[in-house]
C-alpha cells in the first residue's frame, strides 16, 4: 500500500504545539470529517490511550448529534464564562473517551474574537497534556476561527474524497495552512473510496498539486473504504467499533491508526 511521505519529526516536535493533539479537518462539508474524528477517538481508546474528542466546530458542532447524546454542559458554557473548558468534559462510556461538546447553531461561537479564542486554545492545550491523545473536530472550510484552532495541534488531518470539489477544497485549507504554518504536520485521510487502489489515487492527485504548487508533501494517513456499516452506524447513532467492530471501515480506521501511534 502506498503510505506516502514521512510527516516531519521537526514539525510534530515543535514545542508551541500539543504534540499528541490532532485536528480533523476537511475543505468542504459531507466528506465524513465528524464521523472520522468520533471512530478515530475510539480507536485510539481501544488501542488503550485516555482519548479526548473535542467538538471545535464553531457553530456547526454535531458530534452530539452524531451519538445521539444530550449534555448538560457543552462549549457555550465554557465561552460564557460558567464552567472552565476541563469542567465541560464528560465521559462517553459507549466509546471509551471523553467529549467535550459544541454548541450547534450558534452564531456567537463561530463569531468569536481572535483574543477570546486564543484563550480558548490555550486551556485546550492545557488540557491536552492531561490526555494521551486529543482529537479535534474542526469546522469545515478555511475560515479564521478554523484557522485559529488548527495552529494548536501537532498533527492536522484532512479528509476528503475523490469529488473534484473535495479535492480543491482540500487543497485550498492544505494551503492556507501551510502559508500559516510552514512546517505544520499535515496528512491526507480518503474517505468513501471504491476501493484501496482507488483512495491512493486520488491522495497522488492532492499529493502532486501540493508538491507541485507548494512544496511540500503531506503524508497518508490512511483510505477508509466505503462501507454501508458506517451509515448503518450513523442512523443508529451509536458509534462504528461499537456496532460494526469487523467491517472494512473500521480495518481502515484501526490502520489509520496505527500509523498514527507510531508517530
Amino acid at each position: 500500500m502506498t503510505q506516502g511521505p514521512t510527516p516531519s519529526a521537526t514539525a510534530a516536535a515543535t514545542p508551541s504545539r500539543g504534540r499528541h493533539l490532532i485536528a480533523v479537518a476537511s475543505g468542504k462539508g459531507g466528506v465524513g470529517k465528524t464521523w472520522f474524528a468520533i471512530t478515530l477517538a475510539q480507536a485510539l481508546a481501544l488501542n488503550g490511550q485516555h482519548t479526548l474528542l473535542f467538538d471545535a466546530d464553531l457553530g456547526l458542532a454535531n458530534v452530539d448529534i452524531q451519538l445521539g447524546l444530550m449534555p448538560k454542559h457543552d462549549l457555550g458554557s465554557v465561552i460564557s464564562g460558567r464552567l472552565s473548558l476541563n469542567q465541560a468534559a464528560f465521559r462517553y462510556e459507549d466509546g471509551g473517551f471523553d467529549i467535550i461538546a459544541g454548541r450547534s447553531g450558534s452564531g456567537s461561537l463561530a463569531n468569536l474574537p481572535a483574543s477570546r479564542l486564543q484563550v480558548l486554545a490555550d486551556d485546550l492545550r492545557l488540557l491536552a497534556s492531561t490526555y494521551d491523545r486529543v482529537v479535534m473536530d474542526l469546522g469545515a472550510g478555511v475560515e479564521r476561527t478554523v484557522r485559529q484552532m488548527a495552529e494548536v495541534a501537532g498533527t492536522c488531518i484532512v479528509v476528503t474524497n475523490d469529488e473534484p470539489t473535495s479535492l480543491t477544497d482540500a487543497y485550498a485549507f492544505i494551503k492556507v495552512l501551510h502559508m500559516a504554518q510552514p512546517t505544520a504536520n499535515v496528512w491526507v485521510l480518503v474517505n468513501m473510496a471504491n476501493s484501496r487502489n482507488e483512495g491512493e489515487r486520488t491522495y497522488n492527485t492532492l499529493l502532486k498539486a501540493c508538491e507541485g504548487f507548494l512544496k511540500m508533501s503531506p503524508a497518508l494517513a490512511g483510505v477508509i473504504r466505503r462501507d454501508d456499516k458506517v451509515r448503518e452506524a450513523i442512523r443508529a447513532q451509536a458509534p462504528l467499533f461499537t456496532r460494526f467492530p469487523n467491517c472494512e471501515a473500521a480495518q481502515d480506521v484501526e490502520a489509520a491508526t496505527a500509523r498514527l501511534l507510531r508517530t
